[in-house]
């Protein structure tokens, strides 16, 4: 009857909306134990402002080991020079120092650049935030 099947459509809608609830909650816990809030650690890439420089490559190493490494597009150049942060890497390091690499290519007005640097990270308990700032002088580091 038309009452039975209204009731069997109900009940399918109850055990979708349950479906997708335990989907989103298995989500985020999957989130947390691949990426555990306390060692947690995150790179982030911009141009500092009124720079001129304009970045072509970037490749981290952390620890010796290659993190990333990203070939930009123009209008990526473009947004970084209005402002803009890329996410370049987020990871789990233990608690302790760990030493950061970068490597940047790029142009400042019409000449290439090729700037290197190193960075000790001192990651503590907690997530960790590091802005790797590009510019014509060279690169920066910020912890945040």
């Amino acid at each position: 009857t038309k009452e039975q099947i209204k009731g069997l459509d109900e009940q399918v809608q109850e055990i979708k909306k349950d479906v997708l609830a335990i989907s989103a909650e298995l989500n985020q816990l999957e989130e947390k134990l691949i990426y555990p809030s306390d060692t947690q650690l995150a790179f982030f890439v911009s141009v500092e402002d009124g720079s001129n420089y304009q970045p072509d490559a970037i490749k981290i190493k952390l620890n010796g080991k290659d993190v990333a490494h990203y070939i930009y597009s123009y209008k990526e150049v473009e947004a970084m020079q209005r402002g803009g942060v890329q996410r370049v890497f987020v990871g789990n390091v233990q608690t302790g120092e760990h030493r950061l690499d970068v490597v940047s290519l790029g142009k400042d007005g019409g000449s290439k650049t090729n700037d290197k640097a190193s960075h000790i990270v001192k990651k503590g308990v907690g997530p960790q935030i590091l802005e790797i700032r590009l510019s014509s002088s060279g690169i920066k580091f910020n912890d945040w």
